[in-house]
């Protein structure tokens, strides 16, 4: 929690008006979705599939080193693409609304080592509804990493920097044992329980599954390019995992960012869950390639804010929201990406070491709200 509570400022009808303008401009996107929309997510996915497809083909000759090359940075893209601007926002049903059962969110599995029922569970349903609530939400520092002053530091916190570079080198096993929880089923008596015994299968099936797909079938059927192939898939990988975690990293971590307690969000009403959505999330500025390449999650904060918005519309409901940060008088935080990468690790390191002096704590918002 921040010294001074940078909502401070604001009165209950306030943040209630905030909110209701915020369902204004949802309606409004939701009432102009069209057919527009519709081609765009259709060519989005023909183009990612076209394009594995050749870059897999390309690695049948990847013991030349520059198809080796060409056919590397081809898969990382495809991977890329299918995980974060596709899998992504598909499964938080922002095509829904299209009736394609093919682009649906109940319908859709990704290249991915987490299932999709247990991913949607775990971040759309937990993650979106708690954000940055300290206890609640898991994606907060994955359950690895001190993420907030006032939370009690201990030795173990030292290692969160390795802890936090391993989880990027190997980030959809990371999405999937958080999933899953691990951190509390495994003790002995969770570990017997059907429901956690059920799920973990579904997760080791679905192990199996992409690693059968990227370390056996395409290396052997590149026959005398089995290594290379084996090579190139698993730095596509590496690659995929590395830039999710940043592209996530930046969105929830980076200084500026606010965090909460339990407490904060007895009792919160609609406007109040929109402020904490926007107090909790950062953007990155960049070039519309980069936008994309994110899966438009450079725009977390309108994200948080409206999950189930179609992503290619984001950009300009973007200029909207910054006009309420601007109006409200609160900080929108925002910066190129190596800004907030820089950020964000800037802030893990200095939350691996004990506090140097105690922090004072944030004002209760509810009694605030109430006074008020």
């Amino acid at each position: 929690m921040t010294a001074i509570d940078p909502t401070a400022h604001l009165t209950a009808e306030q943040i209630e008006e905030l909110g209701r303008e915020l369902d204004a401009i949802r309606d409004e996107v939701i009432a102009g979705r069209g057919e527009k929309d519709a081609a765009y997510i259709r060519k989005v996915i023909s183009a990612q599939r076209k394009l594995e497809l050749v870059s897999r083909g390309v690695l049948l000759f990847s013991f030349f080193p520059p198809a080796w090359l060409l056919g590397t940075a081809g898969l990382s893209v495809a991977k890329i693409m299918d995980n974060m601007e596709i899998g992504h926002n598909v499964l938080h049903g922002q095509w829904d609304w299209m009736r394609d059962p093919k682009i649906h969110s109940t319908t859709w599995e990704w290249d991915h080592v987490s299932p999709s029922e247990q991913w949607k569970h775990s971040h759309n349903e937990l993650h979106h509804t708690y954000t940055n609530v300290i206890g609640k939400d898991n994606d907060l520092g994955y359950g690895i990493m001190r993420v907030d002053e006032d939370q009690k530091w201990h030795p173990f916190h030292l290692g969160q920097p390795l802890w936090n570079f391993i989880n990027a080198c190997f980030f959809e096993y990371g999405i999937a044992a958080y999933d899953l929880e691990l951190g509390k089923n495994l003790h002995k008596r969770r570990r017997k329980n059907p429901e956690f015994r059920a799920r973990a299968k579904a997760v080791g099936r679905k192990i199996r599954k992409q690693v059968l797909k990227d370390y056996v079938i395409h290396p052997l059927l590149s026959g005398p390019s089995f290594l290379t192939t084996l090579a190139a898939t698993f730095t596509a990988n590496l690659v995929r995992n590395i830039w999710s975690h940043s592209v996530i990293m930046c969105g929830h971590f980076p200084e500026g960012v606010q965090v909460f307690e339990r407490r904060s969000i007895k009792g919160e009403t609609r406007g109040q869950w929109y402020l904490r959505q926007m107090m909790g999330s950062a953007n990155i500025s960049g070039s519309k390639a980069m936008h994309f390449m994110t899966g438009n999650l450079s725009h977390q904060i309108e994200h948080h804010l409206f999950p189930d918005l179609p992503s290619n519309r984001y950009a300009e409901v973007a200029v909207k929201v910054r006009a309420l940060f601007e109006k409200y008088e609160l900080e929108y935080v925002t910066g190129p990406l190596p800004k907030q990468v820089f950020s964000a690790w800037r802030k893990v390191f200095r939350l691996s070491l004990p506090n140097k002096k105690p922090k004072v704590k944030t004002p209760d918002r509810e009694q605030e709200l109430v006074a008020a």
